[in-house]
């Protein structure tokens, strides 16, 4: 019970002296732990915990005083991208956009500005309706998003993991989830986004499931990179594979083997890190000095488990690489027919968890834009000024002073004498 107190208020302790803060968050703490200690079912606490819709920013707009609350988000997320004139707030989806100019005006170089696009959302049919039905129905619901995301002049446009079908990995069940999987090139999900890609000028990236058939029928987690004519201009498979909790992925692929392939569109250089490489620096390295300019992180986790490490890893990733970080969020709870347990002791259940969106982007300065709702389908969108990426490089000479050579050189004795010992 305390762990689940505790989580709900972090972020929040900074503040616990002042009464703006105390006086209304503690009946909501207050609240909870009289839910908490009367549920039986532990899988009934993450539903009665996922009330708290708000995001974080949304807690410190209402309970900060105004002449406080500039520098309160000063400190928290760097300067304040400007917002776009494009809002839509509606009870299940909402559009928010944001500029991320660089203060550094230049006298050589033109100005490079990308308008980059993320959308997060539910699955939109049961889990129990057909692999056809599934497929089709959020196939049409991503349509209309990506049509208002053309409307807004979106150059570059990510989705999220897995985005075609529920997280269903945790069940173990091989079908019918398998089934989802698809062609690179030729699979549905492809043609449909190609279509689409090549009508509005955009690239598109497509998180799916894929059949690599030309491999012994393979399954990888893989983005395709769809480019503005509506050909494929690449694709990076799932470097590091999670085995925690209910994400039992390798039971139905391993690790990717497109190591850290950086694509250059007409708008920037751009790379993917997929959802759980983001606990992993040294993946996040790599895409940087590859070239990347805007790393997208398309992910799919869930409260309790990763909430606290969310707002920070893909922004640190944004500040120790000097390029953008977008990271995407699926969004609700998806229940599956048969429950299953997660080796834990508690009793089975038969869903993941509470999916809580939140998706953001960082600048390479470390600024960051709100993040969209915990709650509800969104598309984020953000003008982002390439400039900036080497304009960090210059002024914290990270790359100039990162020494690679050294750790380099350390790594590989590392390795070879863990080599030595398996040996």
């Amino acid at each position: 019970m305390v762990d689940h107190v505790f989580r709900l208020m972090q972020g929040f302790i900074a503040f616990r002296n002042r009464n703006y803060i105390v006086k209304n968050y503690v009946m909501y703490i207050v609240y909870l732990i009289y839910i908490i200690q009367s549920t039986s079912r532990p899988e009934q606490i993450e539903i009665t915990v996922a009330i708290m819709s708000e995001t974080v920013e949304q807690i410190l707009e209402q309970y900060i005083p105004k002449k406080k609350l500039a520098d309160v988000k000063r400190i928290l997320y760097g300067c304040t991208p400007i917002p776009l004139d494009i809002g839509v707030e509606r009870e299940n989806f909402e559009i928010k956009g944001w500029q991320i100019i660089s203060p550094i005006h230049e006298q050589l170089r033109p100005e490079r500005l990308v308008r980059v696009g993320l959308i997060q959302h539910q699955i939109a049919a049961k889990t129990t309706e057909s692999i056809q039905a599934q497929r089709d129905v959020i196939h049409e619901k991503i349509k209309s998003y990506i049509v208002r995301a053309a409307e807004h002049e979106v150059n570059i446009l990510c989705l999220q993991e897995a985005w075609t079908m529920p997280f269903a990995f945790c069940t173990r069940e091989k079908y019918p989830w398998c089934e989802f999987a698809e062609d690179v090139q030729t699979g549905p999900t492809t043609v449909f986004l190609s279509d689409l890609a090549k009508q509005f000028n955009m690239v598109i990236l497509s998180p799916i499931l894929e059949r690599d058939s030309a491999n012994g029928d393979t399954i990888w987690n893989t983005c395709v990179v769809i480019n503005t004519d509506g050909t494929v201009l690449g694709k990076h498979r799932k470097n590091h594979i999670p085995r925690v909790g209910d994400f039992n992925e390798s039971t139905y692929y391993m690790e990717g083997n497109t190591g850290h392939p950086v694509f250059d569109t007409p708008f920037a250089r751009i790379a993917i890190n997929i959802c759980y490489g983001r606990h992993h620096p040294l993946n996040w390295l790599m895409f940087g000095l590859n070239g990347a300019e805007i790393v997208f992180n398309p992910s799919a986790t869930t409260q309790g488990l990763s909430e606290h490490l969310w707002p920070i890893e893909a922004r640190c990733a944004a500040i120790a690489n000097n390029y953008y970080t977008c990271a995407i969020n699926r969004v609700g709870t998806e229940h599956f027919a048969n429950e299953f347990t997660s080796g834990d002791g508690l009793p089975a259940h038969n869903n993941f968890g509470f999916f809580y969106g939140s998706s953001y982007i960082t600048a390479p300065d470390g600024s960051r834009t709100p993040s969209l709702s915990r709650h509800k389908d969104g598309l984020l969108i953000a003008d982002l000024d390439l400039n900036m990426c080497r304009q960090m490089k210059d002024i914290w000479g990270f790359r100039m002073t990162q020494r690679l050579d050294m750790y380099a050189k350390e790594l590989a004795e590392y390795v070879s004498k863990q080599n030595g010992k398996q040996d």
